[in-house]
């Protein structure tokens, strides 16, 4: 305790009574008493014969000023003291002092002799407690967007359950129906079975004479009664490949999940500060200038086909010349944004997203690396176009694709737009650093479709 009382008796000696902050180059007075030069020159304006100390009043002559060295060792001692005394917690190493301040350029607190100092003397600093309160609204505001993040996603869960329920409900259903007609034509076989095991039974405890009577008509019964026995109803091939594909959604969606659980401390880590704006509706058009000579596009530049012969038109390095691919006019650098395609029945055709850099002439590499994220399917074969390509069900290519590019993120995924069944999404920073345009791929028999719902965000 006598200690600390030595401590802070000795930091109140190492203050200006001017300033009230420790001594900086300390002079001494006639008077005994001390001061910093920059606070005399403060108190005095103009030196004069008239000068007197700010403290006690005495008179005092003009003249050299004399440095207080003893006094520059006692402050440092105090600042050294004073910092082991509080174990250097909420105190400036440099100065040793208090940190009242919080200097919002260079993120961190700071004391009130390094607000004076050159490095932060034209920053805006405030005080430690508003910042501090700042700070825990900008916490409590990010809490607020992780917690309906989580039941958005808590949503989408719940309605992928009820979907597969529903599916799985159905298929329930048939495979019941399909037991009960067995059961009824099995009884109805039973029974008929037993009436003419009953007959032969009788037959045979009558006389000789009496037993070969109709014999003739009841073989031929029995023998006919074979042909008549009903087979069990077989589970029909078309059910057989809805439980397929039920298996293999569920598979996925376990992997999608494991993924999603893998990912989301640096998911959430990225978005730390930034605010999570929803998928907004694009409003997306075709390039024509960018697409291959044999494709026709609509008058509105909604869709796209193949024409019978090839157009002449200028190659220009925006066109494509050997891929049948096509660009949207509008690219994207920033924001979170989705688009639809409808691709209908088509067997040959691909949808995604390029960089506007991407290679257009000659065989382009359909791939990341080839600046091109993007879902197909081409030759009875649904596939992501990854490197190495990713083989995804092809009861999965749906008749309406959902392109959701988050600009933010760097990621694009892609999404029955019917069911909403997520179909692939390639990871967080895939297409960061770039303007990202809409890409189409084309197949002779699969005339695509920009298709959205209006008005709908996710």
């Amino acid at each position: 305790m006598a200690a600390a009382n030595s401590v802070e008796s000795l930091r109140e000696e190492a203050k200006c009574p001017v300033c009230l902050e420790y001594f900086i180059a300390p002079v001494i007075l006639a008077c005994g008493h001390n001061f910093c030069p920059a606070c005399l020159s403060w108190c005095w304006g103009r030196p004069s014969p008239a000068t007197s100390c700010p403290q006690c009043k005495d008179p005092v002559q003009q003249g050299p000023l004399q440095l207080k060295s003893q006094l520059v060792n006692d402050i440092e001692t105090a600042s050294l003291q004073a910092g082991k005394a509080s174990g250097g917690k909420n105190r400036c190493e440099k100065h040793q002092e208090a940190l009242k301040l919080f200097c919002e350029k260079d993120q961190i607190p700071i004391c009130l002799a390094c607000n004076r100092s050159h490095a932060h003397r034209t920053h805006k600093v405030v005080s430690i407690e508003e910042a501090a309160q700042q700070y825990k609204k900008q916490i409590e505001k990010e809490k607020q967007k992780i917690v309906a993040e989580f039941q958005q996603l808590s949503q989408v869960l719940a309605e992928q359950e009820r979907l597969l329920l529903a599916q799985l409900e159905k298929m329930d259903k048939a495979i019941v129906k399909i037991q009960n007609e067995n059961i009824t034509k099995l009884s109805k076989e039973i029974s008929r079975l037993s009436e003419l095991i009953g007959e032969l039974e009788g037959k045979d405890q009558k006389p000789a004479n009496e037993f070969l009577q109709d014999i003739s008509s009841t073989l031929s019964r029995g023998r006919t009664g074979k042909g008549k026995f009903h087979q069990p109803v077989k589970i029909s091939p078309k059910l057989k490949v809805r439980l397929s594909n039920f298996s293999e959604k569920t598979v996925a969606l376990m992997k999608t999940l494991k993924t999603f659980k893998d990912t989301l401390p640096s998911t959430l880590e990225r978005k730390r500060g930034k605010s999570q704006e929803p998928f907004r509706l694009a409003t997306v058009t075709l390039d024509p200038d960018t697409a291959h000579p044999r494709l026709i596009l609509s008058e509105d530049k909604k869709s796209v086909r193949w024409g019978d012969t090839r157009l002449d038109l200028p190659d220009t390095p925006e066109r494509f010349d050997i891929a049948f691919c096509v660009l949207g006019c509008k690219g994207f650098t920033s924001g979170r944004h989705y688009w639809e395609v409808a691709v209908g029945g088509g067997q040959h055709w691909g949808v995604g997203v390029a960089r506007e850099s991407a290679i257009r002439k000659g065989q382009i590499s359909r791939s990341p690396e080839g600046g091109i994220w993007a879902v197909a399917l081409w030759g009875g074969r649904f596939r992501a176009l990854t490197s190495p390509l990713t083989r995804l069900p092809q009861s999965w290519a749906p008749s309406r694709i959902r392109v959701c590019l988050d600009c933010d993120l760097g990621q694009v995924t892609f999404i029955d737009a019917d069911d909403k069944t997520p179909l692939f999404s390639f990871p967080p920073g895939s297409v960061l650093g770039e303007t990202i345009q809409p890409w189409l791929w084309v197949g002779h028999d699969s005339p695509l479709r920009l298709s959205p719902r209006h008005g709908e965000n996710i």
